[in-house]
């Protein structure tokens, strides 16, 4: 059916101020890590040149878009959303599972499940002095509109949505109704002279960001996916050249790839100069002669996964 509920636990996980501190710098520090990764894998490619990548885990991936190779976003920002998945052993030490670079979803249902939480248990909320919501969703607001190529006090930002089958079609609608966004599918826009227009009854309207929901390959049929109806034909050199922002990038879904993760704390040393703050969980990439060894000898130990979806 159209409906998609999704589950909510009514008592809430509470993470104490000083450990939510230090999991915040880790994902501070894990998100400018991987923006990083992608500029330079998108861009001079210096750390495959240089052996801190393996060439045939970057060019070998599908999700590896080369259209979108030499795209320079504003500010070089390729990530504007990132989230991961976080578990906590029994040490108390937290971990990170898988990161999520393409087209992070959970802020609405996040907001979501703090509204009716709160209405649920509204003494537990008043005591426990928790985090209010909106103020990352003021930051995404001011983001966005610091992003827009033409400047201006009003950028246009629209959220492009798959439609109303996606399964995640309730958090965007949700999100554009409390973000104020104008919700949209490919169908709505058009390309002019490599500009991104709003289809309207008064005719075209410029767009100048587009938080989007569809999937990297699906963005431009013209470029990527050639089967897509849920894209825009011509997207992808409307970005390229600079007209409008796409939040995340095309191509941002390469780092999704569990692959990624053993080569972390070595790019982080080198990269950023420090120590890798949320470790990953044990990865072995098969690619290496020595990685896969290993997990020949542990096969009945170890949970495998695909590179890519």
């Amino acid at each position: 059916g159209m409906e998609r509920p999704w589950e909510l636990d009514p008592v809430p996980f509470l993470i104490a101020p000083g450990e939510w501190r230090a999991i915040e710098a880790g994902l501070v520090q894990r998100a400018t890590l991987l923006n990083k990764i992608l500029a330079d894998c998108y861009g001079p490619q210096d750390l495959i040149r240089s052996g801190w990548l393996p060439p045939a885990l970057v060019f070998g991936q599908p999700d590896f878009l080369r259209p979108c190779h030499g795209i320079r976003p504003p500010q070089n920002r390729f990530l504007i959303f990132y989230a991961a998945d976080l578990a906590r052993s029994p040490d108390g030490r937290w971990w990170v599972t898988s990161d999520r670079t393409q087209i992070p979803t959970g802020a609405g249902y996040a907001l979501a499940n703090r509204l009716v939480t709160s209405r649920i248990l509204p003494e537990v909320f008043g005591g426990c002095q928790v985090h209010r919501l909106a103020g990352f969703f003021r930051e995404v607001r001011k983001t966005l509109a610091q992003l827009a190529p033409r400047g201006g006090e009003n950028p246009r930002v629209v959220l492009l949505t798959p439609g109303a089958y996606n399964e995640t079609y309730f958090e965007q609608a949700y999100l554009a109704r409390y973000l104020g966004y104008q919700l949209v599918e490919g169908q709505d826009l058009t390309v002019r002279d490599d500009k991104i227009f709003l289809k309207t009854l008064a005719g075209l309207e410029p767009v100048d960001v587009i938080l989007r929901r569809v999937d990297d390959e699906f963005c431009d049929p013209l470029e990527l996916r050639n089967d897509s109806m849920l894209g825009v034909p011509g997207l992808v050199e409307a970005v390229r050249a600079g007209n409008v922002t796409l939040a995340n990038l095309p191509g941002s879904s390469l780092l999704q790839s569990p692959a990624f993760l053993p080569f972390l704390p070595g790019l982080c040393r080198h990269v950023l100069g420090e120590e890798l703050k949320l470790p990953s969980v044990a990865t072995w990439w098969c690619g290496q002669t020595s990685a896969e060894k290993h997990v020949l000898e542990h096969l009945d130990e170890l949970f495998v996964k695909p590179r890519s979806e």
